[in-house]
Formats: structure tokens, sequence, C-alpha cells
């Protein structure tokens, strides 16, 4: 059974940073091409950053292409998003999925985080 288990989220002041996870089981992770993506009430759902399965390449939204890193363990199954400099607009539920671009959908519950000015 495929799992996808966000956390990391938190309430930040503008400025601040945030590291995300996302624990994985159930797929052969280090061979799946993996996202996260964010949902707010006001911008819907947008795709923020994709990695490969092996961890030799990341694509990223330009908006947050300067303040985001995406990264991967694949030993112990765990995707990441190093989230630095967040700003208000980065306010939403960021949920990771399977598919460099999120073709795989979004099956978890997400994490919420909340950025103040």
């Amino acid at each position: 059974q495929v799992q996808l288990v966000e956390s990391g989220g938190a309430s930040v002041h503008s400025g601040g940073s945030l590291r995300l996870s996302c624990a994985t089981s159930g797929f052969d992770f280090s061979s799946t091409d993996m996202n996260w993506a964010r949902q707010s009430p006001t911008k819907g759902r947008e795709w923020l950053a994709g990695i490969l399965g092996d961890g030799s390449r990341a694509q990223y939204y330009a908006p947050v292409k300067a303040r985001f890193t995406i990264s991967r363990d694949n030993a112990n199954n765990i995707l990441y998003l190093q989230m630095n400099n967040l700003q208000p607009e980065d306010t939403g539920r960021y949920l990771c999925g399977k598919g460099l671009f999120g073709s795989g959908g979004y099956r978890g519950q997400g994490t919420q985080v909340t950025v103040s000015s």
C-alpha cells in the first residue's frame, strides 16, 4: 500500500526557513521521480519542484527556484523540501507526490505552512 506522509510544516515569520519531509512506503522509492506541490484557497494547487529517482536532476517552479531545494534520501525513502526566505505568499498546504511533475497525484494529508509578515 502506497503511503506518503508529509511533516515539518509550521507557522513562521517572513524570512524564516523550514524543511519539510515526506516519508514514503509501499513502492520502489529510489526508482520513482518525486515532487512537491502546495495548495491554497487563493492560488489552488501549484507544482513547486520535482526530482529524478536517483536524485541527479531537479526542476523548479521559477518563483521558488532561488529559495527552495528539493532533495531525497533513497536509503530511508524520504523526500525533502528545504525552504528559505519564506514569504506570506508561500502559505499553503504542502503535498508530496509521485512523478516529476505530479503525474502520480497526491495521496497524503499534506503539511501546513503559514508565513506571517
